[in-house]
Protein backbone atom coordinates (compact mmCIF):
# COMPACT_ATOMS: atom_id res chain seq x y z
CA UNK A 1 0.00 0.00 0.00
CA UNK A 2 1.39 3.22 -1.30
CA UNK A 3 1.90 6.05 1.63
CA UNK A 4 0.39 9.91 1.08
CA UNK A 5 4.53 10.41 1.07
CA UNK A 6 5.47 8.16 -1.98
CA UNK A 7 2.08 9.32 -4.15
CA UNK A 8 3.44 12.64 -3.27
CA UNK A 9 6.62 12.32 -4.71
CA UNK A 10 5.11 9.93 -7.76
CA UNK A 11 2.95 12.91 -8.59
CA UNK A 12 6.24 15.37 -8.20
CA UNK A 13 8.51 13.04 -10.25
CA UNK A 14 5.96 13.23 -12.76
CA UNK A 15 5.18 16.43 -13.17
CA UNK A 16 9.22 16.61 -13.46
CA UNK A 17 8.96 14.62 -16.24
CA UNK A 18 6.42 16.41 -17.62
CA UNK A 19 8.65 19.47 -17.57
CA UNK A 20 11.69 17.82 -19.02
CA UNK A 21 9.39 17.20 -22.19
CA UNK A 22 8.70 20.94 -22.04
CA UNK A 23 9.34 23.78 -25.17
CA UNK A 24 10.98 26.26 -22.70
CA UNK A 25 11.88 28.83 -25.61
CA UNK A 26 9.09 31.49 -24.74
CA UNK A 27 8.39 31.42 -21.28
CA UNK A 28 10.28 33.91 -20.77
CA UNK A 29 7.90 36.38 -22.40
CA UNK A 30 4.39 34.12 -21.58
CA UNK A 31 5.36 34.01 -17.70
CA UNK A 32 8.20 36.39 -17.03
CA UNK A 33 10.24 34.17 -15.69
CA UNK A 34 14.43 33.83 -16.44
CA UNK A 35 14.98 30.59 -18.94
CA UNK A 36 19.15 29.91 -18.49
CA UNK A 37 19.31 26.76 -21.16
CA UNK A 38 17.44 24.16 -19.41
CA UNK A 39 16.21 25.35 -16.11
CA UNK A 40 13.91 27.81 -15.09
CA UNK A 41 14.20 30.69 -12.58
CA UNK A 42 10.78 31.58 -10.30
CA UNK A 43 10.67 34.34 -8.11
CA UNK A 44 7.93 33.34 -5.87
CA UNK A 45 6.67 36.15 -3.03
CA UNK A 46 10.41 37.56 -3.65
CA UNK A 47 11.81 34.29 -3.05
CA UNK A 48 13.54 32.58 -6.51
CA UNK A 49 13.54 28.96 -7.05
CA UNK A 50 15.52 27.33 -10.06
CA UNK A 51 13.34 24.94 -11.43
CA UNK A 52 14.79 21.66 -14.04
CA UNK A 53 14.20 18.37 -14.69
CA UNK A 54 16.39 16.86 -12.18
CA UNK A 55 14.06 18.88 -9.11
CA UNK A 56 13.64 22.12 -7.82
CA UNK A 57 15.85 24.20 -5.56
CA UNK A 58 15.27 27.20 -2.99
CA UNK A 59 17.55 30.46 -2.82
CA UNK A 60 20.05 28.07 -0.48
CA UNK A 61 20.18 25.14 -2.42
CA UNK A 62 17.53 23.05 -0.94
CA UNK A 63 14.74 21.13 -1.91
CA UNK A 64 11.06 23.11 -1.07
CA UNK A 65 8.16 21.85 0.56
CA UNK A 66 5.95 19.48 -1.81
CA UNK A 67 3.60 22.78 -1.71
CA UNK A 68 6.07 24.82 -3.60
CA UNK A 69 7.13 21.83 -6.06
CA UNK A 70 3.97 21.52 -6.64
CA UNK A 71 2.20 25.51 -7.47
CA UNK A 72 6.09 25.78 -9.49
CA UNK A 73 5.64 22.93 -11.37
CA UNK A 74 1.69 23.76 -12.32
CA UNK A 75 2.99 26.89 -13.42
CA UNK A 76 4.64 25.82 -15.86
CA UNK A 77 2.98 23.17 -17.06
CA UNK A 78 -0.13 25.00 -17.55
CA UNK A 79 1.24 28.24 -18.92
CA UNK A 80 -1.37 29.71 -21.34
CA UNK A 81 -0.27 30.30 -25.31
CA UNK A 82 -0.85 33.80 -24.88
CA UNK A 83 -0.45 36.20 -22.09
CA UNK A 84 -4.30 36.84 -20.71
CA UNK A 85 -5.34 40.57 -20.63
CA UNK A 86 -8.17 40.24 -18.15
CA UNK A 87 -6.84 42.74 -15.44
CA UNK A 88 -9.91 42.66 -13.42
CA UNK A 89 -9.45 42.21 -9.40
CA UNK A 90 -11.66 39.21 -7.78
CA UNK A 91 -12.30 37.38 -4.78
CA UNK A 92 -11.00 33.77 -4.84
CA UNK A 93 -14.43 32.69 -4.75
CA UNK A 94 -14.92 34.51 -8.20
CA UNK A 95 -12.20 32.80 -10.14
CA UNK A 96 -13.41 29.99 -12.33
CA UNK A 97 -14.10 26.39 -10.79
CA UNK A 98 -13.02 27.78 -7.17
CA UNK A 99 -16.45 26.45 -5.42
CA UNK A 100 -15.31 23.43 -3.68
CA UNK A 101 -12.42 25.61 -2.47
CA UNK A 102 -14.29 28.68 -1.45
CA UNK A 103 -14.65 27.26 2.31
CA UNK A 104 -11.09 26.42 2.37
CA UNK A 105 -9.79 29.14 1.45
CA UNK A 106 -12.24 31.65 3.71
CA UNK A 107 -10.92 29.66 6.71
CA UNK A 108 -7.61 28.66 6.60
CA UNK A 109 -6.16 31.46 4.25
CA UNK A 110 -8.19 34.18 5.27
CA UNK A 111 -9.79 33.62 8.28
CA UNK A 112 -6.23 32.24 9.12
CA UNK A 113 -4.21 35.52 8.96
CA UNK A 114 -7.24 37.51 10.59
CA UNK A 115 -7.28 35.82 13.38
CA UNK A 116 -3.17 35.50 13.86
CA UNK A 117 -2.95 39.27 13.53
CA UNK A 118 -5.76 40.65 15.02
CA UNK A 119 -4.45 43.71 17.25
CA UNK A 120 -1.19 43.71 15.64
CA UNK A 121 -1.72 45.56 12.74
CA UNK A 122 1.79 47.03 13.12
CA UNK A 123 3.32 43.39 12.90
CA UNK A 124 1.29 42.71 9.84
CA UNK A 125 2.58 45.56 7.97
CA UNK A 126 6.35 44.46 8.93
CA UNK A 127 5.66 40.94 7.84
CA UNK A 128 4.38 42.23 4.61
CA UNK A 129 7.00 44.08 3.93
CA UNK A 130 9.60 41.59 4.29
CA UNK A 131 7.83 39.64 1.45
CA UNK A 132 7.80 41.96 -1.10
CA UNK A 133 4.71 43.88 -0.09
CA UNK A 134 4.30 47.18 -1.54
CA UNK A 135 1.25 49.71 -2.17
CA UNK A 136 -1.88 48.05 -4.20
CA UNK A 137 -2.72 49.70 -7.90
CA UNK A 138 -5.94 49.61 -6.29
CA UNK A 139 -7.65 52.37 -4.10
CA UNK A 140 -9.31 50.60 -0.95
CA UNK A 141 -10.24 51.68 2.69
CA UNK A 142 -8.60 49.31 4.58
CA UNK A 143 -6.31 49.52 7.56
CA UNK A 144 -3.72 47.92 5.75
CA UNK A 145 -4.11 47.35 1.89
CA UNK A 146 -0.48 45.43 0.30
CA UNK A 147 0.12 43.80 -2.95
CA UNK A 148 2.51 40.77 -3.15
CA UNK A 149 3.89 39.39 -6.16
CA UNK A 150 3.03 35.98 -5.32
CA UNK A 151 4.71 34.81 -9.17
CA UNK A 152 5.16 36.57 -12.56
CA UNK A 153 1.81 37.50 -14.15
CA UNK A 154 0.13 36.45 -10.59
CA UNK A 155 -0.37 39.91 -8.13
CA UNK A 156 -2.17 39.32 -5.17
CA UNK A 157 -3.54 42.01 -3.09
CA UNK A 158 -4.48 41.34 0.59
CA UNK A 159 -6.62 43.60 2.81
CA UNK A 160 -6.56 43.81 6.65
CA UNK A 161 -8.90 46.08 9.36
CA UNK A 162 -8.12 45.42 12.81
CA UNK A 163 -10.40 44.62 15.38
CA UNK A 164 -12.82 47.71 16.10
CA UNK A 165 -14.32 48.33 19.52
CA UNK A 166 -16.78 50.92 20.57
CA UNK A 167 -19.28 50.83 23.29
CA UNK A 168 -21.91 48.78 21.65
CA UNK A 169 -20.16 46.72 18.96
CA UNK A 170 -17.28 44.34 18.58
CA UNK A 171 -16.25 44.40 15.08
CA UNK A 172 -13.20 41.39 14.75
CA UNK A 173 -10.56 41.47 12.38
CA UNK A 174 -11.24 40.84 8.76
CA UNK A 175 -8.54 39.48 5.56
CA UNK A 176 -9.49 39.44 1.93
CA UNK A 177 -7.04 38.21 -0.76
CA UNK A 178 -7.71 39.46 -3.93
CA UNK A 179 -6.33 37.78 -7.41
CA UNK A 180 -6.59 39.30 -11.13
CA UNK A 181 -9.07 37.57 -13.28
CA UNK A 182 -6.04 36.38 -15.28
CA UNK A 183 -4.83 33.94 -12.69
CA UNK A 184 -7.13 31.50 -13.62
CA UNK A 185 -5.34 30.87 -16.62
CA UNK A 186 -1.46 30.54 -14.62
CA UNK A 187 -3.05 28.04 -12.20
CA UNK A 188 -5.83 25.94 -11.37
CA UNK A 189 -7.89 27.05 -8.18
CA UNK A 190 -6.34 24.44 -6.06
CA UNK A 191 -2.68 26.06 -6.58
CA UNK A 192 -4.04 29.44 -6.58
CA UNK A 193 -5.44 28.17 -2.96
CA UNK A 194 -2.36 26.56 -1.97
CA UNK A 195 -0.46 30.15 -2.95
CA UNK A 196 -3.09 31.91 -0.68
CA UNK A 197 -1.84 29.46 2.05
CA UNK A 198 1.71 29.84 1.47
CA UNK A 199 1.13 33.65 1.90
CA UNK A 200 -0.76 33.26 5.48
CA UNK A 201 2.36 30.81 6.72
CA UNK A 202 4.91 32.73 5.35
CA UNK A 203 3.35 35.87 6.89
CA UNK A 204 3.23 34.28 10.33
CA UNK A 205 6.50 32.97 9.99
CA UNK A 206 7.80 36.37 9.73
CA UNK A 207 6.07 37.75 12.43
CA UNK A 208 7.73 35.19 14.81
CA UNK A 209 11.02 36.07 12.98
CA UNK A 210 10.69 39.03 14.82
Amino acid sequence: MKTTASVYEATYRDYLAQFGRKYLAGLEHLLGVRVQEKEVFIPLFGRDYRVSKDGITDPSGKEPGFDVRVILCKYLLLCPDMVPKESEWVSFRGLKDSGPLTTYFANDVELAVATHFAGKLGQLQASCSKLGGYPPVMQATYDLSVQFNALPRIPVILLFNDTDEDQEIFWPATCSLLFERRAESYLDPECLAMTGRLLCTWLKKAASAE
